[in-house]
């Protein structure tokens, strides 16, 4: 892996295990189509639904972390699994479309998600830009979080040995 400049985020005031994420909604994208949906919508009825949240779609950061989830088999043994990240669902739609890749990701292109979710990352040098920081968060069917892991450093990712044992995919 190429060396990279690691930049310090510091904490994150984010949802902790216990409290409830906002029921929001916005474009969730396939490869396929998109369409408007609420996070209760998609949330496993039983079980826990993972959801994944990555730097803008086309960075490094993104294709790297679902290509790992994908080879480390998370989605065949997830309940479910949905991605959240600051991009358009046209280019959300492309990137699942060229990666082949089994799950839907909301689009925030305002980025408004991350930000009620304590994970905005606002980008260097970038003028009202933001993007959230890389996350995941174990959510119950009432969409209370059972488990939440979030970025302190860019580039920085999850402890998947960590995260495979807690989230209950070993």
């Amino acid at each position: 892996m190429p060396d990279f400049e690691v930049t310090d985020l510091g904490p994150a005031d984010h949802l902790e295990a216990g409290e409830e994420v906002p029921d929001v909604t916005r474009p969730l994208v396939t490869d396929e189509f998109w369409e408007n949906r609420s996070l209760s919508d998609v949330v496993a009825d039983e079980g826990r639904t993972i959801l994944v949240c990555t730097p803008m779609i086309g960075s490094f950061a993104a294709k790297y972390i679902y290509d790992e989830l994908d080879e480390r088999g998370w989605f065949d043994r997830a309940d479910r699994i949905v991605g959240l990240t600051a991009a358009t669902p046209y280019a959300v739609s492309s990137f699942l479309d060229d990666d082949e890749l089994p799950f839907a990701i909301f689009a925030d292109p305002a980025n408004d998600v991350a930000e009620s979710l304590g994970i905005a990352n606002d980008l260097d040098g970038m003028a009202g830009i933001s993007e959230p920081r890389v996350a995941v968060f174990g959510l119950e069917s009432d969409l209370t979080i059972d488990s939440a892991w979030v970025s302190t450093e860019w580039p920085e990712f999850p402890p998947y040995d960590e995260l495979e044992s807690e989230l209950g995919l070993e």
